[in-house]
């Protein structure tokens, strides 16, 4: 009945049905006025009077009273809704029809036997679908009868035990999650176009994007609410509340959470890559992080101009050119660096590590590999069989390596040749059948000496212009009317004569004849003096070329800790130039090392000892 208490016309009398369930001729009708408990509860109170719904629209029924929203505020006519045909008596003798129900957890299962003649040996008439609802209502289960399976089973006659009621598990909703929006945090793994437009089949176009500031990267989409379930007996199952995200737990270094109007999200707050870590945090950077490690199949060859950090390997053949590398896998490719530090915190395995202005550090074992820093240091552990090129190499370890630098420190060498104007090894043998080779590098003192020989003969010949310039002086000054004028001259300056009138006229016109002669003594005793002071710088420049030799001669040295085997220590002499004498190709380096080509000369050659070796110039 709906809130007007106004007949409805065709309805049964008030009190014949519970409240909420009304009958007229054309069927039996829902109270939709009414909250679905309150249906329910009408419903309820109909089975346990022993009766039934007949023609009963069990879909219908069953979204009503379960799945209906709040009540319908209509008029009365529009609130009633047909669900049944008519009510119909439940007696026992019909109810005895269905005491097969087995209610397991989630489920209800009904064992379809063949119906047995009765006393009167009268078989009952087939069970009925509306029967089984309502007897299955009074042993609890409300909710969830597979009215076609039932249906199914009843119209066949087979003898079978089937489920016949299932409950309804809650549905989850959709958890809160952060979606791209930004084609710039894509990868795109095309082939990269060469500058003469041919494809690079090795090299992927854009394997680390990067974004510009003020890019949105990620939008947060909120969560929804799942749907609640219900189990046999009609009670309501919750949905699980969906999972909610905060954004500011994504956003890493070079991000921040902005809101718009459309939502929260993710945007770039600087220029950079885009680097994700292991938690999934997010974060814009100037150095690039991977850990996918670099192969065929991963990232290809890679040409960056920017730090670089990888936690995978490197694969055979695989070139990474960048700065400031770090790799935390193997790495058995290629590394070229532009300056930084190329850090391998692993093992370096036939490949090469070539820095250009800066150090490499290897952690882990370097093996039949190639490691050069042209401006920088080599640090390694543990060395096997590599050609090692750079300013300052430190070994912990070496064994059957070419090393050349300028300075060379090992704890350990066996079997290696060593070249390097400064050489310290804590211990040095042979191994197996290689043997211990060192080559102190002694400078070429050619240009050296050929200067202070230049200058020796300079000032040779600014001495003798010194003697010639004083011979002719001499020669001057014995003229007689020189020497008299002079001796005259002088004892005037003295006081030692005093001239007459007379004298002082024939004393101005002998001045006056050899003035010119005093001239030109004036001008050899300018050049005498001339002499001495170039010949004097020359002697300086000597002595200072003499202080430079030793200087750089005293460069070379090598000591040696403790010999262990056959060792051999010999001199190699410098070529002059500019050029460094590690920054060599390896197979070069090789083949100056281990050929007997450079003319050496022998400093060290015993099994046993030790040495302190100083380059010590010929006079």
């Amino acid at each position: 009945m709906s809130d007007d208490d106004t007949p409805v016309p065709d309805a049964a009398p008030a009190g014949s049905l519970p409240h909420g369930l009304v009958q007229r001729g054309e069927g039996v009708w829902l109270d939709l006025s009414l909250a679905p408990a309150q249906l329910r509860a009408a419903v309820d109170q109909l089975f346990q009077s022993g009766q039934l719904l007949a023609g009963l629209d069990y879909a219908l029924f069953l979204l009503t009273l379960f799945h209906a929203p709040a009540p319908r505020a209509a008029p009365k006519g529009d609130a009633l809704l047909r669900i049944a045909a008519r009510v119909a008596p439940f007696p026992p003798q019909r109810r005895a029809l269905y005491k097969q129900v087995k209610i397991r957890g989630d489920s209800a299962e009904f064992y379809f036997e063949a119906l047995s003649p009765g006393a009167d040996g009268q078989v009952p008439a087939r069970r009925e679908f509306d029967e089984l609802v309502a007897d299955l209502w009074c042993k609890g289960v409300r909710y969830g009868i597979d009215g076609a399976a039932v249906r199914s089973i009843l119209g066949s006659g087979k003898a079978e035990r089937i489920t016949v009621a299932r409950a309804l598990p809650p549905q989850p909703g959709r958890d809160a999650q952060l979606v791209e929006v930004s084609h710039g945090i894509h990868r795109d793994d095309a082939p990269r176009e060469r500058s003469d437009g041919r494809l690079d089949l090795l090299s992927f176009k854009n394997r680390f994007p990067q974004v510009k500031k003020h890019a949105r990267l990620l939008r947060l989409l909120p969560g929804a609410p799942g749907l609640p379930g219900y189990d046999l007996a009609g009670t309501l199952l919750p949905p699980p509340a969906p999972l909610e995200l905060d954004p500011v737990a994504v956003a890493g270094a070079g991000t921040a959470v902005e809101r718009f109007n459309d939502g929260d999200y993710v945007v770039a707050t600087q220029d950079g890559y885009v680097n994700v870590d292991e938690h999934g945090k997010i974060s814009i950077e100037n150095k690039i992080v991977s850990r996918e490690g670099v192969s065929s199949r991963t990232t290809g060859n890679l040409k960056l101009r920017a730090a670089y950090e990888e936690y995978g390997e490197v694969q055979e053949q695989r070139q990474l050119d960048g700065s400031d590398i770090t790799i935390h896998g193997d790495v058995y490719g290629h590394l070229h660096s532009h300056g930084g530090l190329i850090w391998l915190q692993r093992n370096l395995v036939g490949g090469t590590a070539f820095n250009e202005h800066g150090d490499v550090r290897v952690e882990g074992v370097a093996s039949g590999s190639v490691l050069q820093a042209l401006s920088g240091e080599i640090h390694l552990k543990r060395a096997e069989s590599c050609v090692i090129a750079g300013t300052r190499v430190v070994i912990d370890h070496a064994s059957n390596c070419e090393i050349i630098a300028d300075e060379a420190v090992i704890e350990l060498a066996e079997g290696c040749a060593v070249a390097a104007r400064t050489i310290r090894i804590g211990s040095a043998g042979p191994r197996k059948q290689v043997e211990m080779l060192l080559f102190p590098l002694v400078p070429d003192l050619s240009a050296l000496e050929q200067r202070i020989a230049e200058s020796m003969e300079k000032a040779a010949q600014y001495q003798q212009a010194q003697h010639k310039r004083q011979q002719e002086m001499d020669a001057i000054a014995q003229l007689p009317e020189v020497r008299n004028y002079l001796t005259l001259a002088g004892q005037l300056r003295r006081g030692e004569l005093q001239l007459q009138p007379a004298q002082q006229l024939q004393y101005d016109k002998l001045a006056a004849r050899i003035a010119p002669v005093l001239k030109e003594v004036a001008r050899l005793r300018v050049e005498v003096k001339q002499s001495e002071i170039l010949q004097a710088q020359m002697l300086a420049l000597v002595a200072q070329v003499r202080q430079q030799r030793q200087a750089t001669a005293g460069q070379s040295r090598c000591s040696l800790g403790l010999v262990d085997g056959e060792t051999a220590v010999r001199t190699m002499v410098v070529p002059p130039g500019p050029a460094k004498v590690y920054d060599r190709p390896p197979k070069e380096i090789k083949a100056l090392l281990r050929s007997a080509t450079p003319a050496t000369q022998p400093v060290f050659a015993d099994s046993s000892g030790s040495l302190d070796w100083v380059y010590q110039p010929p006079p």
